[in-house]
């Protein structure tokens, strides 16, 4: 248990050591094509919810809980489906726009 502990935490701080870098790099292709710093908010909020409910639901599947994983599946998708709506909004403005 104890390397399997320490092997998360490896991978763990390898994602972290890349999540700095590649945020950097969202941001001037972001600023470069003159997209609100909103939008890449909500990517790393979408992103987050994401992960959490990946890990969610497989500890749940590894307690034999797959209802309860079901679940928190649900959850994450409907999370990201609410947190996506101010994007949604503005994409129908736009193109009611162009129409």
């Amino acid at each position: 248990m104890m390397i399997a502990l320490a092997a998360c935490t490896c991978v763990v701080g390898s994602f972290l050591a890349i999540l700095s870098p590649m945020a950097d790099e969202l941001r001037d292709i972001f600023n470069n094509a003159g997209i609100s710093d909103s939008y890449l908010n909500l990517i790393f909020k979408a992103m987050a919810i994401c992960l959490i409910t990946q890990i969610t639901a497989e500890l749940c599947r590894d307690s034999g809980e797959c209802a309860i994983a079901s679940a928190a599946e649900i959850w994450g998708r409907g999370a990201i489906a609410y947190i996506s709506l101010p994007l949604i909004r503005t994409l129908l403005q736009q193109i009611a726009e162009i129409i």
